[in-house]
């Protein structure tokens, strides 16, 4: 096995924690069951609240479901800006969304905010004016932290075994394709074609009936499932949002225990009987709600399109969502919070793999680079003022900093650093983005500073924090300079004169003796001293 595997980075994580197992024989002294938490999903064609209390075993019950039919995506996937009459409504909801939690005890609750909020120019007024008025911390995720959410979700209800997966999530903004299986996401990709933004784009077109449909068809002609899932075929597809809950009931689908299956001919028949019926009829004969009746015919023929490319011939619905998947996501931290952070490190280093391997990266350079950093981190990250919990950063950043050669191996840092940012790894935010992205950035050639955007597009902590992954990562990727995984182990020794590194590999290692000279000096600075191969 590779030193810089899942598994081994797995491993390390859990004894540096001192946790011998992932299991939950045991309850924190400090959690207070039962323990009742809330979930609220703005999204662009609602805002959705869960409440639901868990039991000491992760269990538990729904004690309130709400919906609030504010359509925020309206303008925005349109104008770019949030209109304040919708501004004003969502935060009338979030209100009482929250009184409604204050009269069930609630004990802790997270506001998700998706591709409505996360597109505005003015998303960030919406979030100001949120914990203004209501004490509210909107958190504006990311479609990767979706994809997650919702997997979090469909894992609780739905046995996989042992076979993948694909998960396709149609909301008001976006669609989120996933190959998962029981473990968690292998791959995601967003694509910005939700039910909302196709019908606000091409209503603007005056199309109706058939034509709108056929208009439809021939938008969501590129979209395509992740290449990886490509390769094999998967055991099916399972499918979340409002729209396919609605189709289940439609199309009379067979429920077993809240899971419904939809047979494909199904659901084309649905979509044939739809397309047919005006707006009002919709409302009328199939009894669809006003927001609901006009979006409903766009899902449909996504999850139509993404079923053909997969081959199956009927759609899982287990009816969860996004704000499932925080309640459950939150009881997971609150209670497990070091199992909570394992999951996590593994998460963000599948998805950096596989966002690797889509550009064709040296994978056993990267993995190198990976151990060396992360062991050298293990050892120094107290004495230059890093956190240990900030590991997965580093760990991204080691990974992906060579991916900028499938442009051009000239200036492929520059090029890493623009791969990363445009792109989405399972289980960082968009800060934790932006601060891989640069630290693969400092890899090579100049170090950071105040003449370089990228530097100054961080906060002052994201600066003082680049700095010092940088001096780390610029040192392993020293010592493997040849690409010949050549470095078995690493020891630093900080004595009073030097840092001395201890290191047994095979070889002379001329080259990566060579390159250290160079790209040691941003961490000896911060040392205060040199660094010196034993």
């Amino acid at each position: 096995m590779l030193p810089g595997s899942n598994r081994h980075c797995f491993w390390r994580l859990r004894k540096a924690l001192k946790e011998p197992t992932a299991d939950k024989k045991h309850k924190p002294p400090s959690v207070q069951f039962p323990l009742r938490l809330a979930g609220v999903d703005i999204g662009s064609n609602a805002i959705r609240l869960m409440v639901a209390e868990f039991d000491s075993r992760g269990a538990y019950q729904i004690i309130e479901s709400d919906r609030a039919p504010v359509r925020l995506g309206h303008d925005v996937f349109l104008s770019g800006r949030l209109r304040e009459s919708a501004i004003a409504a969502a935060i009338s909801a979030l209100g009482q969304f929250r009184a409604c939690c204050e009269l069930h005890n609630v004990q802790a609750m997270r506001v998700a905010a998706t591709s409505a909020v996360r597109e505005a120019d003015n998303g960030a007024e919406f979030c100001d004016r949120a914990k203004a008025e209501l004490g509210l911390d909107i958190e504006v995720i990311s479609g990767s932290e979706e994809a997650r959410l919702i997997h979090t979700a469909i894992k609780s209800k739905v046995h996989m075994g042992r076979s993948r997966w694909i998960s396709i999530d149609v909301g008001g903004g976006s669609v989120e394709v996933s190959l998962v299986d029981s473990e968690g996401i292998i791959l995601s990709e967003s694509h910005p074609i939700g039910s909302v933004r196709l019908l606000e784009e091409l209503s603007e077109l005056g199309a109706e009936g058939g034509r709108f449909k056929k208009l439809l068809t021939e938008y969501i002609g590129n979209l395509k499932l992740p290449n990886a899932a490509q390769s094999y075929k998967p055991a099916g597809i399972i499918a979340t949002g409002g729209n396919i809950e609605l189709l289940a009931k439609i199309t009379n689908s067979q429920n077993n225990q809240g899971i419904s299956s939809i047979p494909l001919t199904s659901l084309r028949s649905a979509i044939e009987l739809i397309s047919s019926l005006s707006y009002k009829q919709r409302i009328e004969q199939l009894g669809l709600r006003k927001d609901r009746a006009d979006v409903i015919l766009p899902a449909s023929i996504i999850y139509e399109k993404i079923s053909t490319l997969s081959g199956a011939e009927e759609i899982i619905v287990p009816f969860v969502g996004v704000r499932d998947g925080i309640v459950i996501d939150l009881f997971d931290k609150i209670t497990f919070p070091d199992n909570s952070l394992l999951r996590q490190v593994n998460q963000v280093n599948s998805s950096s793999l596989a966002l690797g391997r889509k550009f064709f990266f040296d994978e056993p350079h990267a993995l190198q680079v990976q151990f060396l950093s992360l062991s050298l981190f293990d050892q120094i990250h107290e004495q230059i003022g890093l956190n240990f919990s900030e590991r997965h950063i580093l760990s991204a950043a080691a990974i992906l900093h060579d991916i900028g050669c499938f442009i051009s191996n000239k200036r492929h840092h520059k090029h890493s650093y623009y791969l990363v940012l445009n792109s989405e790894i399972m289980g960082l935010d968009y800060n934790e983005l932006q601060l891989v992205a640069s630290i693969a950035r400092f890899h090579r050639k100049s170090e950071p500073s105040s003449r370089h955007y990228e530097y100054t597009a961080l906060s002052e902590e994201g600066q003082h924090k680049l700095i010092r992954f940088a001096g780390i990562l610029r040192l392993a990727d020293s010592l493997d300079r040849e690409h010949l995984q050549r470095v078995k182990s690493i020891k630093a020794e900080d004595t009073s004169g030097k840092l001395e590194l201890h290191i047994e590999a095979s070889g002379d290692l001329l080259l990566e003796k060579w390159s250290f000279i160079k790209k040691s000096q941003l961490l000896a600075k911060l040392f205060g001293k040199p660094i010196a191969i034993v």
